[in-house]
């Protein structure tokens, strides 16, 4: 794990402790992650559709082939193990 460390107002901090108390978080930090995820996960589905939206607007499809479906696999594989090394 890394460590930051930043400064709050004292509005900010009341608030962050409450709603954290409100959303049943042990922590400020545990809420606060949460958030950082949350976010995380929103601009990841923000680029799905984005990419789908182009992908409506190129025009017709083309049919997939083996090596096609290879390469998506790859990706998908490396992208997993990306990710884990990231949390």
């Amino acid at each position: 794990m890394a460590e930051i460390t930043f400064e709050l107002s004292k509005e900010l901090k009341a608030f962050v402790e409450r709603q954290a108390t409100i959303d049943g978080f042990a922590t400020s930090g545990e809420y606060l992650v949460a958030l950082i995820r949350e976010l995380r996960r929103e601009k990841a589905k923000s680029l799905v559709m984005e990419k789908m939206r182009e992908a409506i607007e190129s025009g017709p499809a083309e049919p997939m082939t083996r090596e096609d479906w290879d390469s998506i696999e790859r990706e998908a594989l490396e992208r997993i193990t990306r990710e884990k090394t990231i949390r």
